[in-house]
């Protein structure tokens, strides 16, 4: 008789969701409410020491532990009536009205999508660089906990923003670790039928394919899009490697990849937010793109589709000075954008191209996506009382005969 060979372990990915109490286990470490709430932070020294004082990242830790650690953990009923009570006071906390239910039970405010190029929510997400992302993840905490409905829109990186080390002569040395998306506390976002929900923007040459993620943020959720999907043209699949990395080709295409593809994805979860918080002008192309849509729905033109949509735009900017806003070579928005701007908006590349530009009838000055977004906005706001005084310089020659207060 041929002898039987044993099993296989479990491939890569396999998580131990027959072991009972691990559901409630995932469901915690999914939710990066743990992340400023502390309340859970002895369930997951518990469970490795070593590595929740390494990573302090809760679903890196269910994914690398062994099954035989999780089923003896769990087996201690003191642990287990921990995390059901931890359980159960985050789902309680999810359906308590908060104060922005209490203040305003009938508000007509249903959702505000806030696009930002980097969210600072834990090092266990590593998707951030500094200020920027620090005020959006600071934000989208706020807003679960004042229960002010929010959703996030952002990019997964691959390798997000560089680590620095210096050597041995004072120098400084740049380290981007990879970001395993298994070890990342996201999920793929996946349609009814099971399908991994993915986009697909069409420009010249070869589409590009997005994959898109979600984030539990407490109530609210971050929506992640990400362009390494294996369909792509090869050099696509890295728009999403770096943040702030590559040329200026790249950096334009992550923030096309954010404006308009993200839009594209509140449109594709069937989720229509009456207001559009721009945080930084990298985002300014979800302004384009949802006058296009409201073009689709109702059939105007895309000067009454801007006028109407723009009243709910709003515009954050943090740069202190003209040089930091993005610029790009009008050549590159004409061979990008210059079929949507005449086949999709209805208007020409000079019309698009004016939309940036402090001089429209200039064909030298680059396109800025800042001015691209105070344009689109129907209010425009800056980090602070003496930065607001800065910006309101520095955007007054866009508008000549404006006073400057």
């Amino acid at each position: 008789m041929k002898k039987l060979t044993r099993a296989r372990p479990p491939p890569y990915g396999m998580l131990p969701s027959d072991v009972d109490g691990f559901d409630a286990l995932a469901e915690l470490a999914l939710d990066l409410r743990w992340s400023w709430n502390h309340a859970a932070d002895e369930v997951w020294r518990q469970l490795d020491p070593a590595l929740w004082a390494l990573t302090h990242n809760p679903w890196g830790i269910l994914q690398t532990i062994s099954r035989d650690r999780i089923e003896r953990t769990l087996a201690d009923p003191v642990f287990r009536k921990s995390v059901d009570a931890l359980l159960w006071a985050k789902r309680r906390a999810a359906e308590t009205p908060a104060w922005f239910q209490q203040t305003y039970p009938q508000a007509p405010l249903t959702c505000v999508a806030y696009f930002s190029m980097e969210f600072m929510l834990s090092e266990a997400l590593p998707i951030y660089a500094g200020g920027l992302g620090n005020v959006a993840g600071d934000q989208l905490k706020a807003a679960s906990d004042l229960g002010v409905p929010v959703i996030g829109i952002g990019l997964l990186y691959q390798q997000g923003y560089f680590r620095q080390l210096i050597d041995g002569d004072g120098a400084q040395e740049a380290i981007f670790p990879y970001n395993d998306p298994g070890q990342l506390p996201i999920t793929p976002l996946r349609q009814p039928n099971g399908d991994w929900l993915r986009l697909q923007l069409d420009l010249p040459g070869h589409p590009i394919w997005l994959r898109a993620w979600q984030a539990q943020v407490g109530r609210g959720r971050l929506y992640l899009l990400d362009s390494n999907d294996a369909a792509n043209f090869p050099p696509y699949r890295g728009i999403t490697g770096e943040l702030y990395g590559g040329g200026s080709d790249v950096r334009f295409m992550q923030e096309l990849v954010l404006g308009i593809g993200g839009w594209r994805l509140l449109a594709a979860l069937g989720i229509e937010p009456e207001v559009c918080h721009l945080n930084e002008g990298h985002a300014a192309f979800a302004v384009l793109e949802r006058a296009r849509s409201f073009m689709q729905q109702t059939g105007q033109s895309f000067e009454v589709a801007l006028a109407v949509t723009r009243a709910g735009n709003l515009f954050t900017t943090h740069t202190a000075v003209a040089a930091g806003f993005d610029r790009f070579a009008p050549a590159l928005i004409e061979r990008s954008l210059g079929d949507y701007a005449r086949e999709q908006l209805g208007i020409t590349v000079h019309d698009l191209l004016a939309l940036g530009r402090q001089n429209p009838d200039d064909p030298a000055e680059l396109f800025a996506m800042a001015y691209l977004a105070i344009r689109g906005s129907g209010a425009a706001n800056g980090v602070s009382r003496l930065h607001g005084k800065i910006s309101r310089h520095l955007f007054a020659p866009l508008f000549p005969r404006w006073p400057v207060d």
